[in-house]
């Protein structure tokens, strides 16, 4: 089919960090790719916490760059932190000219909650847990009524187009439930990334259905150089009701006074770590993941400090445990750690270019060196927003000056291959049971094992293969890295090796040669 060309800017992804992007491009025209309404489907909506910044007098972006500097775990990139951080304020003060209706007190000042390894209460919040819901109900209104930008609803992207070993366009497909259509490329001289993260992938995630690692997948079937993948965070209190995804017990529960017990009644946190409840995610997580596989059935016990608060300050979690039939108010809540943030993703630079020309990349799908091996709880919005601002500029500085263009209409596609439902299943068990909480080599081998046979199952079917080389990504980086650090726990290598560490960095063809040496190696 012949491509379709356009002097629009490209966003992958309908999210915060695309959305915002969009935005900040103006008036240079934009072309939004979103698989669901907009709006609908993104990480970012589901967000609860909220947004980090310094925003208390008393607090300081120097003060919040150490606290993402030690959750990190000897990864972060300290220039990058300092920088985030640093602008993390501007930005509170964007969103709410944009319409965000951050909790205020009378003063004017921002309600703000503290979570878990931060040193200060510097996280700015909705209704308690509406934070990502809110934030882009208000950006969606501003992107609706924005002249300069075109959304595309039900259209994904399944393969990006290299030329000389330029990105120049992107092949999309009209997509609804597990259907997709034949794909049209469509080029550009610049195409940004923006489409979410890679939980998904894991039998219990809190992610969106359609946040399967397929964005990262497309990139580095490209030849982009993928960082940090063996990084992948795990939320301690991901609602363990039978649901999938499964619905999320925000940390700002904790952050209120929440505590965690097991079956017994016990504290279990309070002999884990000196900070217990608000110790680093990774450390509560595999805390939590051990109680279950001991059979201790962990709960959030939100009784005491909330009570009947509980269904007002936090109506996510109220109506997920009406959902799942739960009373929150006279019931612990069940939890289990479930995949929830990749830390890892496409390399950028500070500007958030790739390893390509012509393709940036910002919000989940990046990797700009900021979270390290262990994200600091609501850093992951904070990030979407300067690197989605970012990316508009750097794009804006490298295409000549912005003209009218018209509308993209995309002709109308047969039906193509969707990826088989029972093979994306066997990929999702494959992950938890061989990537999860707690790896070792056995199992990061023969998950590289599985993810190959299946791919081989479905081997014409781009969307899969996606996935699968994110997939392949992420449990080759984990078995290359022999230690433990931050989010990335094996269990024969249970200590990390020194204070400092080495973001990992690798490109597709690297990750399938250790698959095959691997597969090879295994005994008949």
């Amino acid at each position: 089919m012949t491509p379709i060309e356009t002097s629009r800017v490209i966003i992958v992804g309908a999210g915060l960090a695309a959305q915002y992007a969009a935005l900040k491009l103006a008036p240079r025209p934009v072309l939004m790719l979103s698989p669901e309404a907009l709006g609908e489907g993104a990480s970012s909506s589901w967000a609860q916490g909220g947004v980090a910044a310094a925003m208390d007098p008393a607090d300081s972006a120097e003060a919040h760059a150490r606290d993402t500097v030690l959750a990190g775990a000897g990864t972060v990139d300290h220039r990058v932190a300092q920088s985030v951080t640093a602008d993390a304020r501007a930005h509170i003060l964007d969103l709410t000219g944009l319409g965000a209706p951050f909790d205020r007190i009378a003063s004017g000042a921002y309600v703000l909650s503290r979570e878990a390894a931060h040193s200060f209460a510097r996280v700015v919040r909705v209704r308690g847990d509406q934070a990502g819901a809110e934030i882009m109900s208000a950006l969606t209104r501003q992107v609706q009524e924005a002249a300069h930008i075109q959304v595309l609803e039900g259209v994904m992207a399944t393969r990006l187009e290299v030329s000389k070993g330029r990105i120049t366009g992107v092949a999309v497909a009209r997509c609804a439930d597990d259907e997709q259509s034949e794909s049209v490329i469509l080029r550009s001289a610049a195409v940004l990334l923006a489409g979410g993260g890679s939980g998904g992938l894991f039998a219990l995630t809190t992610n969106p259905p359609r946040i399967r690692g397929q964005v990262i997948g497309m990139a580095a079937r490209a030849g982009a150089e993928i960082a940090d993948a063996e990084f992948v965070q795990f939320h301690p209190t991901a609602m363990a009701c039978g649901l999938d995804p499964a619905p999320l017990a925000t940390e700002a529960l904790r952050g209120e006074g929440a505590t965690l017990i097991n079956r017994n009644g016990e504290r279990f946190m309070l002999a884990a770590h000196p900070d217990a409840e608000l110790a680093p995610r990774d450390i509560v997580a595999r805390a939590v993941y051990a109680q279950t596989k001991a059979g201790l059935a962990p709960a959030l016990d939100t009784r005491t400090a909330l009570g009947a608060k509980i269904l007002t300050d936090f109506p996510a979690v109220a109506d997920a445990c009406r959902l799942a039939g739960l009373d929150p108010v006279t019931q612990p809540i069940p939890v289990a750690a479930a995949a929830h943030y990749h830390m890892g993703g496409v390399a950028t630079d500070a500007a958030g270019q790739s390893s390509l020309p012509g393709l940036w990349a910002c919000g989940e799908v990046a990797s700009t060196g900021l979270h390290g091996a262990n994200r600091l709880a609501s850093n992951g919005l904070l990030e979407a927003l300067v690197y989605g601002r970012r990316c508009a500029l750097a794009i804006d500085a490298a295409l000549p000056a912005p003209k009218d263009a018209p509308m993209v209409n995309l002709p109308d596609l047969p039906m193509a291959e969707a990826p088989n439902p029972t093979l994306v299943r066997q990929l999702r068990q494959s992950m938890t049971e061989g990537v999860g909480v707690i790896r070792d080599a056995q199992s990061l081998s023969g998950t590289l094992a599985q993810i190959a046979r299946i791919e081989t199952a479905q081997p014409d079917c781009e969307t899969l293969c996606n996935m699968t080389a994110t997939a392949t990504l992420i449990a080759a980086a984990a078995l290359m890295r022999r230690e433990s650090r931050g989010a990335h726990f094996r269990s024969d290598y249970p200590d990390a090796a020194g204070d400092i560490g080495t973001r990992s960095r690798l490109t597709l063809a690297d990750a399938l040669t250790l698959r095959a040496a691997t597969i090879q190696e295994e005994p008949a």
